[in-house]
């Protein structure tokens, strides 16, 4: 476990989670460094002077710093439920782009000086769209999960957390039990394991 990349991960956000979930499973050993955003650590600011997560360092010195190029990288490498083949790049793109700016100022409008109530109504007409492709496959792409479904379902974990009861409420019911789904999956259970902060741990499914 000597050479294996280092990931440097913080649990909650949801970029991290994806890269964390994919590695998993396509069974890539890495070692996961929990950091503390508020004390980033020398050698992952060394490794991308952008501060954030998560980044994956590699044992030749090189890095990816961006959440979807990890994901890519582990499922090159082995992509045992051909969620390459479930990617979907407009979709993400558009999580990552419009429905990631409604969220952050529903969330956190005193951050962003923003109308709580309307960038809520905007991330809904988005999840409107999900509900309609959810209807149709069950994932957002096919039958089974995809990396679409991994890259996007972090976010929509993060509108309903914003307020559970009033998401509960939505006539989301395909999108709701999606999430609920990926949310039980030992997948998931094992990218959201609580690791200390700031010592090498072994990423484990």
């Amino acid at each position: 476990m000597a050479e294996a990349p280092v990931l440097y991960s913080f649990r909650r956000c949801p970029y991290a989670m994806r890269a964390r979930m994919a590695l998993l499973v396509a069974g890539q050993p890495v070692l996961v460094q929990e950091v503390s955003l508020a004390a980033k650590p020398a050698a992952l600011l060394q490794a991308s002077p952008k501060g954030t997560v998560p980044v994956l360092l590699m044992p030749d010195g090189s890095v990816l710093d961006e959440s979807l190029d990890i994901m890519a990288w582990a499922l090159h490498r082995s992509d045992p439920e051909d969620w390459l083949g479930a990617a979907d790049v407009a979709l993400v793109a558009r999580n990552d782009g419009a429905f990631k700016h409604h969220l952050d100022r529903y969330k956190y409008p005193e951050r962003h000086g923003s109308d709580s109530a309307a960038h809520r109504a905007q991330g809904l007409d988005i999840l409107v769209d999900l509900e309609a492709r959810l209807a149709a496959t069950g994932h957002l792409c096919r039958a089974t999960r995809g990396l679409a479904d991994i890259a996007i379902m972090p976010f929509v974990r993060q509108f309903a957390a914003t307020d559970r009861a009033w998401f509960a409420a939505q006539p989301l019911p395909r999108l709701q039990a999606w999430l609920a789904g990926l949310e039980a999956s030992a997948l998931f259970a094992a990218a959201m394991v609580r690791l200390p902060v700031g010592q090498l741990e072994p990423l484990r499914a």
